[in-house]
């Protein structure tokens, strides 16, 4: 047993063992892409553009369905899964393995790159300054500006959209949904949302001219269109 351990420790010192090594890697972090040189700050909390989207939030609070609220707490998910009603039955993880690992590293990169952002800026979510505010998703008190989810979501839609020129519309149909869902939560400003439209665009920019992302975009793409019959 002491020889097992002194050469797990060993592999372990030389970076053979690791606890994350299934986790996905982004393709680009912050460094690459820094939002705080690209998107302007975010309102401030006393502004009158942040109480009007306030007001906005506790409108759309007062008159969201329960349809709509199931629908904003299935978007809370992060993952590429959420444009199957756009895609169709055969679009799952377990039809497309390449898709899926490709997608994760797009995932991851969105954190990469917006989370440090949030934490410069630090604008407080809706239900942090308007005690009547009432999220149906999780709370968060991380930074609200850029939107992660509105980010993540146009940066998926754009690639998907590369993939699948034939479905452009009702892919950024479903993107511009995916970010909706974030005010309908109660989760975040619609100004949030806007800037992580902005923010998924930069970064798409940022990863279709890097040949790494390429070397797994092709054959993800091929996989995709493959299954779809296309």
């Amino acid at each position: 047993m002491r020889h097992t351990l002194a050469a797990f420790a060993l592999f372990a010192s030389f970076g053979f063992v690791s606890a994350h090594a299934a986790d996905p890697l982004p393709y680009i972090s912050n460094k690459e892409v820094d939002l705080t040189r690209f998107l302007p700050p975010p309102p401030a909390n006393d502004s009158a553009q942040t109480k009007a989207e306030i007001a906005e939030v506790l409108s759309i609070q007062a008159s969201r369905t329960a349809e709509q609220e199931a629908a904003a707490k299935a978007d809370a998910t992060e993952d590429v899964w959420r444009f199957a009603d756009v895609l169709g039955p055969k679009f799952t993880a377990a039809n497309l393995p390449k898709l899926n690992a490709f997608f994760a590293r797009v995932v991851e990169t969105e954190g990469a790159v917006v989370d440090p952002a949030k934490d410069v800026w630090k604008r407080p979510r809706p239900h942090l300054l308007s005690k009547d505010i009432k999220p149906v998703v999780k709370l968060t008190s991380s930074g609200s500006w850029p939107s992660g989810h509105a980010t993540v979501g146009y940066l998926m839609a754009t690639v998907l959209a590369d993939m699948v020129p034939e479905k452009r519309a009702a892919l950024f149909a479903r993107a511009a949904g995916y970010a909706e869902n974030r005010i309908v939560a109660g989760i975040h400003y619609r100004s949030d949302t806007q800037m992580g439209r902005v923010a998924g665009a930069l970064i798409a920019q940022n990863l279709f001219a890097r040949p790494d992302f390429q070397a797994e975009y092709a054959p993800a793409r091929a996989e995709l269109r493959a299954a779809l019959g296309l």
